[in-house]
């Protein structure tokens, strides 16, 4: 007899009841379970190693494989004998060819954004450069990192500099979006948004020099700016001039000068200056347009790592001459194992070294930051 629900009182239902009742229905229970699925299988593929994934690449020659005599069961050799004599004079055997590992080096691996805080000191001027409390130094932590085995290996390196970056905002960032990660970047320390601009040209791959303006011949009619250096300058001020120049951005590996003809030839003058600059865990190049100078003799003094670069790509400005120095650059390459050119960012040199890197792998060279003339058998 059906309940009468009017006639009868309410009665609680029980905790299974009740449960069953909110139940999911069919639709839902599928819906959860496929996102399940999704989730634990797109955790499962993450996990999965991808060979090379985030690795720098180079190319390297492998030796091919010796064969290795051991002891046989005759030890006579009869059987290695007969075999041998079985190979008629019309059959040659072939020699072992040497092969390549290619292992995949990206044009632009991304530095981080400077000033990093572990090697820079806070002064009302801006950040300075300095070696951190368990020894870093600015020049291990804001260069390029290049693998051991490109900077130990026999293969010809070159490394380019072009400065006069910061100057001229459209060229600059002409600069960082055309060229290779690995041609190095001069800043000069008179422009605009400093900071920022050394960020975007680290974000894709460029290690950064501060071009530092020294006094040339000539001066003060040829004038490189403001706070220059000079020869006849007591040591207080052009080491307060040094840290002026040092603070008008973060991110740098290294000093270069800018002009400095004068100024590089007085040992007395240069000395502090590198010394400083040792002290604050730099390098120094020396531009390629420099007469002979103090340097060597001044820089062996200060225990500071130093280099003079070996060629001006662009002292000409026109294609031909561009063209014929990137060849010397070869050349010298070849030669030595490693070679350095500087240039300013001037449009042409842009378009110019952009074509040229093109074609750098198929002549058998490796372009890379001029940090790597510091290190390993370059240092």
């Amino acid at each position: 007899m059906p309940r009468d629900e009017l006639r009868q009182p309410l009665r609680r239902r029980s905790m299974v009841q009740r449960l069953w009742a909110k139940r999911p229905s069919a639709l839902m229970l599928a819906c959860l379970l496929a996102a399940a699925g999704y989730v634990g299988g797109g955790a499962w593929i993450a996990g999965i190693p991808h060979e090379l994934a985030g690795e720098p690449v180079i190319t390297v020659a492998v030796p091919p494989v010796e064969e290795i005599q051991t002891a046989t069961i005759d030890p006579t050799g009869a059987t290695e004998r007969v075999e041998a004599e079985s190979v008629t004079s019309d059959e040659q055997i072939d020699e072992p060819q040497r092969e390549e590992a290619t292992i995949i080096v990206s044009s632009r691996r991304p530095l981080k954004p400077a000033p990093i805080t572990a090697v820079a000191e806070t002064t009302d001027e801006g950040p300075l450069p300095r070696i951190s409390s368990n020894g870093k130094k600015p020049f291990d932590v804001y260069a390029q990192v290049t693998p051991m085995g490109v900077t130990n290996s026999d293969r010809p390196k070159i490394a380019i500099v072009l400065g006069g970056m910061g100057l001229n905002t459209r060229l600059t960032q002409k600069a960082i979006k055309e060229l290779p990660g690995d041609v190095t970047f001069g800043f000069a320390p008179y422009g605009e948004n400093l900071q920022e601009q050394v960020n975007r040209a680290r974000a894709q791959g460029h290690e950064i020099m501060l071009q530092l303006p020294m006094e040339p011949l000539g001066y003060p009619a040829n004038n490189p700016g403001p706070n220059t250096l000079l020869a006849e300058a007591p040591e207080a001020d052009n080491l307060k001039a040094l840290r002026w120049h040092m603070s008008r951005f973060a991110g740098y590996a290294g000093i270069t000068n800018y002009m400095g003809g004068r100024f590089l030839t007085e040992p007395a003058s240069l000395r502090p200056v590198l010394a400083e600059m040792k002290a604050r865990g730099l390098v120094f190049l020396e531009d390629a347009a420099t007469p002979p100078s103090s340097l060597r003799e001044v820089g062996s003094v200060t225990g500071l790592k130093s280099r003079h670069a070996d060629v001006v790509i662009d002292a000409n400005p026109e294609e031909a001459s561009i063209e014929a120095a990137l060849a010397q650059l070869e050349d010298l390459a070849r030669t030595n194992g490693f070679a350095i050119g500087t240039g300013s960012g001037l449009e042409i040199t842009i378009d110019m070294v952009a074509e040229w890197a093109k074609e750098l792998e198929d002549k058998g060279i490796v372009l890379v930051p001029v940090s790597a003339a510091y290190k390993g058998r370059m240092s």
